[in-house]
């Protein structure tokens, strides 16, 4: 049995060929969707768990150094890795939004795969990662097909989060092929994600076209100029009608720490002076929601930072304020804001205007968000998603005939607007913003496989 398989930076799902139908399947109790998050009680419990209680080994003797470490470091902190210690989704959310101190929590693992200067240890672990979450959701498929599942597409951006080039984009997806590999499938192919969402496209087409696929995930925007309809379907080597492909790490994260820093950390002293007049630092303000940037992240949660958080408090003009930054740093908050700032992304795909509350830190603490306000936020990376599109139709020489936007970020009508003020005239649609990548990825796989 094979599957389509779209190991998302927000969101992982997968579809299988019923009836020469893509069907996605349940992941997480009734969900097609699972969050791609994973708690355990430490960094440490993630390899040893994987061993002990999802049967999967190391590959390599680094990996075997990697499981040694953990469950040496495990015994030391006397933690007893148990049964159900690992949890993933929404699961793995609510478990963290809980108590975000008392345990391990990792979103969107993917963001990291692409890093530079990754020593061998390192990229090990994020390999364990990456497998104990395609463990559960191929055990998770087999359980919905009531039948194991050997061979996989996975989808890929075309360039994966990191400044390294083709040299992180190999890295990458070394890593997540060995996490296949070792996670139980025995042939593994890839495909571009906005080739994937384009595939499904096409079979709705009754003549040929140039698509322009936007697909704008959780933390890359690629863009691929395609030739589709009629004459190209079913055809296994499409080479031809891939006209040109862009892509960067900018995506849907980055619209929630874009406007996590714009709207919400003015209210933690963002923007505020000390007493002497002086603005205040603004990494300080940054480092805490970049969360796809472990350089930041380290940087503000480090020791090190208590002592300068606790100065900027004696100096600010505002107290108060940094009060709640420094709360921040304490109970590890970062991700709370982050995410407060994605639920209001989501509201104002629908409505005009919304409230944000940071009750976790102050019940008076709030602020009321509009589309525009949003619109301001997120400007730097809507220019880069602008640019991507630009690129694409200088690579292919041409302008498309229709804009097919894609990807969960793509609901945003701030940015559908901005598509359709650059290319005025050419018709901008939409599939399923979740489920076209990985309808298209089954698709692929049929090719592949059957």
């Amino acid at each position: 049995m094979y599957i389509g398989f779209d190991y998302g930076t927000a969101n992982c799902s997968v579809a299988a060929m019923m009836q020469g139908k893509p069907q996605q399947l349940q992941l997480e109790g009734d969900n097609n969707y699972i969050p791609s998050t994973l708690c355990a009680p430490t960094r440490e419990a993630v390899s040893e768990y994987l061993y002990r209680f999802m049967d999967v080994k190391p590959a390599d003797s680094v990996g075997e150094q990697v499981l040694r470490r953990a469950i040496a470091n495990n015994r030391e902190e006397d933690i007893h890795v148990e049964q159900g210690d690992l949890l993933f989704g929404q699961a793995a959310l609510n478990l963290y939004l809980e108590d975000p101190e008392e345990v391990y929590y990792v979103k969107s693992p993917k963001s990291f795969l692409g890093a530079n200067g990754l020593r061998d240890v390192q990229i090990s672990f994020f390999e364990d990662l990456v497998c104990a979450m395609m463990t559960n959701i191929k055990n998770q498929s087999e359980l919905s097909l009531q039948q194991s599942i050997s061979s996989t597409v996975i989808g890929r951006p075309v360039n994966f989060q990191g400044t390294g080039g083709d040299k992180a984009n190999q890295q990458a997806e070394r890593i997540l092929q060995q996490a296949a590999k070792r996670a139980g499938f025995q042939h593994i192919e890839f495909q571009f994600e906005p080739v994937a969402a384009g595939l499904e496209y096409e079979s709705t087409l009754t003549e040929e076209k140039t698509v322009l696929v936007v697909d704008i995930g959780g933390g890359t925007t690629d863009c691929s100029m395609i030739q589709m309809g009629p004459t190209w379907m079913g055809k296994t080597d499409r080479q031809a009608s891939l006209l040109a492909h862009s892509g960067l790490r900018v995506g849907g994260n980055d619209l929630d720490i874009y406007l996590a820093f714009k709207q919400l950390m003015p209210l933690l002293g963002l923007g505020s002076k000390t007493q002497k007049g002086i603005e205040m630092p603004i990494s300080q303000f940054w480092n805490p929601i970049a969360i796809n940037n472990v350089v930041a992240q380290t940087d503000f949660y480090g020791s090190g930072n208590q002592a300068a958080l606790q100065q900027l408090r004696r100096d600010a003009a505002e107290p108060e304020k940094l009060a709640h930054l420094i709360r921040v740093y304490h109970e590890t908050l970062g991700y709370q804001l982050v995410r407060k700032a994605e639920e209001c992304k989501i509201s104002l795909s629908d409505m005009q205007e919304t409230n944000v509350h940071l009750d976790y830190l102050s019940q008076s603490l709030q602020v009321d968000i509009s589309q525009h306000d949003m619109a301001m936020a997120i400007e730097a990376p809507k220019v880069k998603i602008s640019q991507l599109v630009d690129e694409a139709i200088q690579q292919s020489g041409i302008k498309p005939d229709v804009v097919y936007m894609t990807g969960g970020t793509a609901r945003s009508p701030i940015l559908r607007a901005c598509i359709e003020q650059q290319l005025p005239g050419i018709p901008v649609v939409s599939g399923s913003y979740f489920g076209s990548v990985t309808a298209g990825l089954a698709r692929w796989a049929q090719h592949c496989f059957r």
